[in-house]
């Protein structure tokens, strides 16, 4: 019953979002217009097996409704591939409509660069409803709250936050999003393939089939 529950929300996010990707680049996402996502480089946030023919690759925004309804299928997924996928997380923080996407996202980083990147990842998507509606300063306040939870060096995290290097990078990665042709989020690519599965079940049969075909 539980995973019905997530599967409807889902499927009903991904109507609310698609509001907000026509607002962004005037219409959705569709398969087969040649997009491609960038290599894989040693800066990327990844978890699982490095050594893996499969990479599932996920274009996010915290603040992204969809992505947050997507976050516990991609906790599961990992939990039975984790040993034969890697997996990479890359910001696309949608600045047109989500005002504390890239301070997140900066958030994410500043515990990154302390080994924390995926624990502050989860904090920031299992609370969503907390931080989304607040300001910057606000939300800004509520992450150093996950950071301390975290046992960060709060001094080191504080100024990663504040860092304008730190907020570049993030507009870059919108930018660069965009360059490659995504308008939406969450957006995956299965070994450079885009897909966009609807469900767990979906997810699944496609990791099934990848690693069927890397045999």
């Amino acid at each position: 019953m539980r995973r019905m529950l997530i599967w409807s929300g889902v499927a009903l996010v991904l109507i609310v979002a698609s509001w907000g990707i026509v607002r962004l680049a005037g219409k959705p996402q569709t398969a087969g217009t040649g997009r491609t996502p960038d290599p894989i480089v040693e800066s990327d946030w990844k978890k699982g097996n490095p050594d893996s023919k499969i990479t599932l690759i996920e274009y996010a925004d915290f603040q992204c409704p969809a992505c947050a309804q997507y976050y516990p299928i991609l906790n599961q997924l990992f939990a039975e591939y984790g040993d034969r996928i890697l997996f990479v997380y890359r910001h696309f923080p949608l600045i047109k409509i989500h005002a504390n996407a890239v301070i997140a996202a900066q958030a994410a980083d500043a515990a990154g660069a302390q080994g924390k990147f995926w624990e502050m990842h989860n904090l920031i998507y299992e609370n969503q409803s907390v931080w989304a509606n607040l300001s910057n300063s606000q939300a800004a306040d509520v992450y150093s709250g996950y950071a301390s939870e975290l046992g960060l060096n709060m001094e080191k995290f504080n100024s990663e936050m504040k860092s304008s290097e730190s907020r570049e990078r993030n507009l870059k990665a919108y930018n660069r999003a965009i360059e490659i042709g995504l308008s939406a989020t969450p957006t995956f690519f299965l070994n450079g393939k885009f897909m966009q599965p609807r469900s767990y079940d979906e997810f699944k049969q496609l990791i099934e089939d990848a690693i069927k075909s890397s045999v």
